[in-house]
């Protein structure tokens, strides 16, 4: 039986509204849609999902506003079995709203306006550092404020946390001092090209962004490719992972089910290759149905692709 250590997600919480459309709009254009759906969302949120899904012993640190949404949210969180005892209400500021299409193809563009999202201090989360361990594992993405991305690794770089930074959205620089703290960085291949500059479009690109980044001082690498897989880079070796073959109809949240999945596993003690495989994976369940927490897979569904 392994050690469920516990695995801290600090981000957002938002509400996503969804228009299935037969393309993605260009600017100025209208495009008549058929479905609205409207889901729980936010990139934190829907790793925490992931990952209380997957097994994981997971607590939720973010901030919601007092309103239907957030309330929403919370009960959801509940249902859910997360930790939600650090997740704070915000009296004066709407909870985080998304706004996305979707096309036939399952490709989607998303807006956000990030209401209490935007809030979250450091003096909001700073309670959630005396009780973590060595043995825990914190997971980031960037639809918080930087600063408050900043002082949390800093101080569960001091407790020797085992820190998983998202980069999604990557909308700021990330000094050299921060991405040596971490333990591991799972851009994208949007993002993967933001923080090093490098266009990746295939292995051999994938291979030269990760690279650059474990330059940088990042222990490990896995830069997601979508339906080509995971490019995986650590210590040691190097190993491009490949995805199940699946009709997408949606892949919103698929990053967010990768990283939810990625760190269960880690907390289970599985190396990084088999790690980021659970992931990939997990992920590949995700893109079939529509909406992002809706989406998250469960572990018995997983296990049956393993």
């Amino acid at each position: 039986m392994f050690l469920k250590n516990t695995i801290y997600i600090i981000g957002s919480s938002n509400t996503d509204m969804v228009i299935k459309t037969p393309k993605l709009p260009m600017p100025g254009e209208t495009v008549l849609g058929r479905d609205f759906l409207m889901n729980a969302g936010g990139k934190g949120a829907n790793q925490a999902v992931a990952a209380a899904r997957l097994g994981g012993n997971v607590v939720f640190v973010a901030k919601v506003g007092d309103d239907i949404f957030g309330k929403q949210a919370l009960s959801q969180f509940v249902k859910e079995k997360i930790n939600i005892q650090y997740v704070t209400t915000d009296p004066h500021h709407p909870s985080g709203v998304a706004l996305i299409n979707v096309d036939a193809n399952g490709e989607n563009c998303i807006s956000v306006a990030a209401g209490a999202n935007g809030f979250l201090s450091e003096t909001d989360i700073s309670p959630v550092f005396e009780e973590m361990t060595s043995n825990d594992i914190l997971l980031l993405q960037l639809e918080i404020p930087l600063s408050t991305v900043v002082y949390a690794i800093q101080k569960a770089h001091e407790k020797g946390v085992r820190i998983i930074l998202n980069p999604a959205p990557m909308t700021a620089t990330l000094s050299h001092k921060i991405l040596e703290c971490l333990y591991l960085i799972t851009p994208n291949e949007t993002e993967a090209q933001l923080l090093t500059g490098i266009e990746v479009n295939d292995e051999v690109s994938a291979k030269a962004a990760c690279q650059q980044l474990v330059v940088k001082g990042i222990a490990n690498v896995i830069v997601t490719l979508g339906a080509k897989g995971a490019y995986l880079q650590t210590q040691s070796y190097v190993k491009q992972l490949p995805a199940p073959i699946v009709k997408a109809v949606d892949t919103t949240a698929a990053g967010d089910c990768f990283n939810g999945a990625l760190v269960v596993a880690i907390a289970e003690g599985k190396s990084l290759e088999e790690a980021a495989i659970f992931a990939t994976k997990a992920a590949s369940i995700s893109v079939t149905r529509m909406g992002a927490q809706a989406s998250m897979p469960y572990r018995q569904e997983l296990e049956e692709l393993l």
